[in-house]
């Protein structure tokens, strides 16, 4: 299944959507017309995809059963053409969001392009950082102030949607708490990162602006084409690429993560409880954002995002995430 959450010119609050075909069937009212027709777990379906994930396996069954009964019915009254909503991002205000560093080809290329070795580390821990989860954005406009457009850079990243609730999760059973996959786009005002930087605590205001998640939350059945079963958890065998301005920038695959997400979500939960709505990025690809690039020369002088740019960062599988740059004037 593709879920969506969309904002309707007639609703005041983003709602939970099946995509199917350029449409979007609400799946909060849907499940009320397929009761009359086709067995369901559940009395009702929320509006929300954290509350929907809170229901847990029951809840996504009975979203199945309304995908099923959509091929048969009249659906028109619960239908809206994709063209005629707002996509939001996925998972509206993730519960918490934590970002990865699992492509090697990208820790590598960016420690030699500030003149770095390679950190042993990197092969003993699933590293992650935490970031906004009260600024997520789905496609569309993304607002920027003055001192983000000081090298403002895209970095193009696979996430997942935890989607059950679990504490010291082990690497070998991980999987089975993933809800799905989207596309993510970890937007970075390099300049400021880069000064924050040297106290040694890590992005914060370089990185706290923007993040975009989208355009929908696959689920993994719809994947399993792609999976790639490992001893350390599921990879899936998906190019991703980011195109600027209609020029492509970047290509990698999401097959190349050197640590899968059940790795990082058995380190992430070692201690911790993982919720349905928690978001965690992959990190950024080989070639998946300008610091790289310009870092290895491929372009010079440095390309670095303005006002106005659109950025597309699609992967196989899980669609294209496009966003604009636009200026925050208020």
């Amino acid at each position: 299944m593709k879920l969506v959450s969309y904002l309707h010119p007639t609703r005041n609050t983003p709602r939970v959507g099946l995509f199917i075909d350029n449409t979007i069937i609400d799946l909060a009212e849907a499940h009320v017309l397929a009761k009359a027709t086709a067995s369901m777990n559940l009395d009702a379906l929320p509006s929300d995809m954290v509350e929907l994930l809170r229901l847990g396996d029951a809840a996504l069954q009975d979203a199945r059963q309304v995908l099923a009964w959509h091929a048969g019915a009249d659906s028109a009254a619960v239908r809206h053409d994709a063209t005629s909503v707002t996509l939001c991002s996925p998972v509206v205000r993730p519960t918490s969001m934590r970002d990865g560093y699992a492509f090697r080809q990208h820790v590598e290329a960016a420690r030699r392009n500030r003149g770095l070795e390679m950190i042993p580390e990197f092969d003993q821990i699933p590293i992650f950082y935490f970031t906004n989860h009260q600024a997520v954005y789905g496609p569309g406009d993304i607002p920027v102030r003055e001192l983000h457009l000081d090298k403002l850079d895209f970095e193009l990243e696979c996430a997942i949607v935890i989607g059950k609730q679990g504490r010291n999760i082990s690497a070998a059973q991980a999987d089975e708490y993933i809800a799905g996959y989207m596309v993510m786009n970890d937007w970075s005002a390099r300049t400021l990162q880069m000064e924050e930087m040297k106290l040694n605590l890590g992005p914060a205001k370089g990185k706290d602006f923007a993040t975009s998640l989208g355009p929908w939350l696959v689920t993994r059945d719809e994947l399993a084409q792609w999976k790639i079963d490992t001893p350390v958890g599921e990879k899936y065998d998906l190019e991703m690429a980011t195109i600027i301005n209609g020029t492509k920038v970047s290509v990698g695959n999401v097959k190349d993560m050197t640590w899968t997400f059940a790795q990082i979500i058995e380190r992430a939960s070692y201690g911790v409880t993982l919720y349905p709505g928690d978001v965690i990025g992959s990190g950024t690809c080989g070639t998946g954002c300008f610091l790289e690039l310009n870092g290895s020369k491929v372009y010079d002088p440095a390309w670095w995002l303005k006002v106005g740019d659109v950025v597309e960062c699609s992967i196989d599988g899980l669609g294209t995430l496009t966003n604009t740059v636009v200026l925050e004037t208020v």
